[in-house]
């Protein structure tokens, strides 16, 4: 008789489970709410995704860089280029050298100092005073800027752009202008304006005029003190001359002598790239807009500006993300219910719009032992005043896995809500769970 009343309490108590258990469900039927259950494809997977939403984005702060910051030396410019760096040893270098030239007889220029010999006896001697003097004494005379020489009784001579030959010519003229008797030589006594610069792996940096007598390479460099390198081996010459640049290797010098004009710029190289050199023809270029000063300076100010600028942007980064962590700024959010690993919210992402899948996933997945996976939603209000209450139940059956894939499709929106259910048999095990202690109560109690 006990084990009959038994029986019929358990039957009792487990048609009862409805009561004591309350499993959540998405359903059509619902009190009042307009809830609207689309199953996902492909297609309502599109239709999913056309309401328009567009995603928080980072502050500007996070986009910008310290490179921007004011101040770069008080209007100095832009500094050139380092001339020196390391550098690896190549196999060879292409070897270009200038074009054969021969500029002809000498030109007197700016700067040059001419000496005139004249005869020291009789009265044509007496009538030169002021070319006896500059003989004697031996003091020339200098081509000055407007491209004259000043002499006494004869005045200002022309002399810039003449040749010793044509120089004369133009003496004799203005002598026997003057009367005075044109009995003279002329030479010239100081080179000074026609010049060859010479710098790099040299042991003295130079600059090496330009004569009567033409001035080769090998002349130029001897001029500096000779190269100035410990592997003479991979030692490049480089010419540079109205604008182009002409090389050699060192070892190829005694095969291919090169008459250096008037303005060359020679520079010997140890590092092997072209763009060394013209670094070192552009800072010669600029040497006359920078000095060394300013140059240190300009970089201190810019390096001072560039680490202001950097602090500030690290602290404007940092104070918002203490906000963040802090929950003081405004985020769209995605919440998660039912059987996933972790009940939650979900922040969705700045710049980008995240899926289904990053939802789940980020929090841990499905688990595959309480959660149907045949029984996924994505739970979204309706964005129209008018339909405050209506609801779409975006339906994902994943029960074939391949199916999976349309929730790395579907966008989420700010304020769904994803829900998994649970499986029939853990909501058979839950409702045990709350009826088993009551049944072994009355079973004891009726025991007795």
């Amino acid at each position: 008789m006990k084990s009959i009343w038994i029986a019929l309490g358990l039957s009792a108590l487990l048609s009862g489970c409805g009561a004591v258990y309350v499993s959540p469900s998405v359903s059509e039927q619902t009190d009042g709410a307009k809830v609207r259950v689309v199953p996902l494809n492909p297609e309502s997977v599109l239709i999913a995704n056309r309401s328009s939403y567009r995603p928080q984005q980072l502050p500007a702060v996070f986009f910008q860089n310290a490179g921007g910051a004011s101040g770069s030396g008080r209007g100095v410019g832009v500094l050139p280029e380092p001339a020196f760096g390391p550098q690896g040893r190549p196999a060879g270098i292409e070897m270009r050298l200038p074009p054969p030239s021969n500029p002809g007889a000498y030109e007197i220029g700016v700067g040059d100092v001419l000496v005139l010999a004249t005869p020291q006896a009789g009265n044509t001697v007496e009538e030169l005073t002021g070319l006896l003097a500059a003989q004697s004494r031996r003091q020339g005379y200098t081509v000055q800027d407007d491209g004259a020489i000043a002499i006494p009784d004869v005045g200002r001579v022309m002399m810039v752009g003449l040749t010793l030959e044509e120089a004369e010519a133009e003496l004799f003229q203005k002598l026997v202008e003057n009367q005075i008797d044109p009995s003279f030589s002329i030479e010239v006594a100081e080179f000074n304006s026609k010049r060859v610069s010479v710098g790099g792996a040299v042991k003295s940096a130079a600059v090496v005029p330009v004569t009567l007598t033409p001035l080769t390479l090998n002349e130029a460099l001897a001029a500096a003190g000779g190269v100035d390198a410990p592997d003479r081996d991979f030692v490049t010459l480089r010419i540079y001359r109205n604008g182009q640049l002409y090389q050699l290797p060192l070892t190829e010098l005694p095969n291919n002598p090169i008459r250096l004009l008037a303005g060359d710029s020679v520079f010997v190289d140890t590092d092997y790239e072209l763009e060394q050199a013209q670094a070192y023809f552009q800072e010669q270029i600029r040497l006359a807009e920078f000095r060394q000063g300013a140059r240190v300076q300009a970089l201190n100010e810019l390096n001072a500006a560039v680490g202001l600028r950097r602090a500030a942007l690290n602290e404007e980064r940092s104070n918002y993300q203490t906000r963040l962590e802090l929950d003081s700024v405004d985020r769209d959010y995605v919440y998660l219910t039912g059987e996933v690993e972790t009940q939650s919210r979900y922040p969705l992402p700045f710049g980008r719009t995240a899926t289904l899948a990053d939802a789940l996933y980020s929090q841990g997945g499905l688990p595959t032992e309480t959660g149907n996976p045949s029984q996924i939603y994505v739970l979204r209000g309706s964005s129209d005043p008018a339909e405050f209450g209506a609801v779409t139940a975006w339906h994902l059956n994943a029960k074939n896995a391949s199916n999976f894939l349309l929730a790395t499709r579907l966008e989420l929106r700010p304020n769904d809500m994803v829900f998994v259910a649970e499986q029939p048999i853990t909501r058979w095990n839950r409702a045990l769970q709350q009826v088993l202690p009551s049944l072994l109560s009355s079973t004891v109690a009726a025991a007795k």
